[in-house]
């Protein structure tokens, strides 16, 4: 079902917004794990900081495996092979047929780097309008290096990233830009979603945790203690064939 008529796709905005996490939401691993692959760390890199920034942290580890010899092919290959979450393939293949109705955001707290290389290894990156992750890039030694994304005011969330600042930021551009969404969508699955999702989603979205998983967590605590605090509507995950489903759903209500 198409709500322009044949021949004027592309002529009106698209009605949904879909915000997608990486790490163990589109990916079924945290990439950064990924690269370290079975590499034994020295001992000060072993422990991920308590209280320190793990976006530091991670720049470190990033320069280590350079010293031991690892080269952009080698990162570009570890990233590309990194499966996908289960029932992801599906969800996509669903997104791909209804390009007209869904715009598509990645905001992650891995790097740009990485993010991009899985998705165009996954013939994915064409269906997202913008990502937002770290910067990443390979310095003259050849060694990935990483930076923050952004500074923020959130006490919530870690110095280098507020997802609930990005989007804001972006539902706002958008808006300037005379595209207004009836819906967003968020899928993730970590602490860090549960900001935006908590703080940006209102009554007509959702959210799509996935089951047993921080964000997951975060929101059934917080419905339990504040009941009606979070608006979104919530909808957990075990396989992103469940959001396919309830997105189809929603399509075929509409029609």
């Amino acid at each position: 079902c198409s709500p322009q008529g044949v021949g004027m796709a592309g002529s009106r905005p698209p009605q949904f917004l879909l915000v997608f996490d990486f790490d163990e939401t589109i990916v079924d691993e945290n990439s950064d794990d990924s690269v370290v692959g079975g590499r034994a760390l020295p001992e000060p890199l072993r422990q991920t900081p308590r209280g320190g920034s793990y976006n530091e942290h991670m720049q470190r580890v990033l320069t280590f495996l350079g010293e031991q010899g690892v080269r952009p092919a080698d990162f570009r290959a570890v990233y590309e092979n990194i499966p996908l979450s289960p029932g992801m393939a599906e969800l996509f293949q669903f997104l791909s047929k209804h390009q007209e109705l869904f715009e598509l955001v990645l905001i992650s707290d891995a790097n740009v780097f990485g993010i991009e290389a899985k998705l165009r290894a996954a013939g994915l990156r064409s269906l997202f309008r913008k990502i937002f992750s770290n910067p990443a890039s390979f310095d003259r030694r050849g060694f990935l290096t990483l930076g923050p994304y952004h500074s923020h005011k959130c006490l919530e969330c870690p110095a280098n990233m507020c997802k609930r600042k990005i989007l804001g930021e972006y539902l706002a551009e958008r808006a300037r830009q005379d595209v207004e969404f009836q819906r967003v969508f968020y899928v993730g699955d970590g602490a860090n979603d549960f900001c935006p999702a908590a703080g940006t989603l209102r009554a007509a979205d959702v959210a799509f945790p996935r089951k047993g998983y921080p964000m997951h967590r975060l929101i059934q605590e917080r419905q339990e203690k504040q009941p009606g605090a979070f608006q979104a509507a919530v909808v957990p995950w075990e396989s992103a064939v469940e959001v396919a489903r309830y997105l189809q759903e929603l399509l075929r209500r509409k029609c």
